[in-house]
């Protein structure tokens, strides 16, 4: 269910009920792009059944989904059309058009293409654990999150939110698990990091399907190439990759974490999500745990 991993705190002072919830995620409900609209976003019903509920709850874990639909047009076409009709004009009328009436002619051209532009659809899962305050979003890039959390604010009065920060960056522990070669208890260090110079020349090594408990690597780090992100395995259960920016990639349930789950297909997002929220409500703690602890925010 879940590939990515971005972790916030839900505020103290906001609570809310189901009903609460649907209604007020029903107010934004996605809406397909109009014919000259560049972007639409909104929620979606996460288990994908159309006109069903915009907010599930399973074991009392909450999920919601939100879809970003975008129409884009290429720039050279933009720029290859509105140099055509300023050579029309100046050949006709003698007149060269100036920066604002160009970028006039720019904004007509887009109107008229978009309704022949190919459309993107995008969407992004979001847990909500009420009685740890915690928030996750599946989301492969902060920008995104963001959007997320934007929509979110709008759409649940009282909602705030803040990212989680760690005592221990993640650079610094990852940067102590490859010179020591020893990673906090319950992970193992698995066959793919990434490090980068931290001076100008921003020199970059990646290692793919390779050992990294070797004396290369740690030279590597000893010498003051950083790692942005590290391989690592959760109690045999759980793989990702763990990134400077305390964000999980790649994350993949192991197959022991299926042994004995429901297959039947009437329950698939239910087995899914609790799952999903099952192990992750075990792994997100003992990460920020191995990290030093949760940066408590005054």
């Amino acid at each position: 269910m879940f590939k990515n991993v971005i972790m916030y705190r839900v505020g103290p002072e906001w609570s809310a009920t189901v009903a609460q919830i649907e209604e007020g995620l029903d107010a934004a409900r996605f809406v397909p792009c109009g014919a000259s609209q560049e972007k639409s976003i909104g929620w979606i019903e996460p288990r994908g059944e159309a006109h069903g509920p915009l907010v599930e709850s399973v074991g009392g874990q909450l999920i919601v989904k939100l879809m970003i639909e975008t129409r884009s047009l290429p720039g050279s076409v933009i720029n290859r059309k509105a140099e055509e009709r300023v050579a029309h004009i100046e050949a006709t009328t003698g007149r060269k058009p100036g920066k604002k009436e160009t970028r006039e002619i720019k904004d007509d051209i887009k109107l008229e293409l978009l309704p022949m532009a190919f459309s993107k659809e995008s969407s992004v899962s979001v847990w909500i654990d009420p009685q740890a305050r915690l928030l996750v979003i599946d989301a492969g890039s902060q920008a995104r999150a963001d959007e997320v959390v934007t929509m979110l604010v709008k759409s649940l009065p009282g909602l705030a939110v803040a990212l989680i920060d760690t005592k221990v960056s993640p650079t610094a522990a990852m940067s102590e698990w490859l010179i020591t070669q020893e990673p906090p208890a319950g992970f193992t260090v698995d066959r793919e990091c990434e490090l980068k110079a931290a001076d100008e020349s921003k020199a970059v090594v990646r290692y793919t399907r390779h050992p990294l408990d070797t004396e290369e690597v740690k030279q590597y780090v000893e010498s003051g190439k950083l790692p942005t992100r590290l391989a690592l395995t959760w109690d045999s259960r759980v793989s990702f990759v763990l990134t400077e920016g305390l964000q999980l990639k790649k994350l993949a349930f192991l197959d022991v974490v299926f042994e004995g789950a429901s297959t039947g297909k009437d329950d698939g997002f239910d087995a899914d999500t609790a799952i999903a929220t099952g192990e992750l409500r075990k792994l997100l703690p003992d990460l920020l745990e191995a990290l030093g602890g949760e940066m408590v925010k005054p």
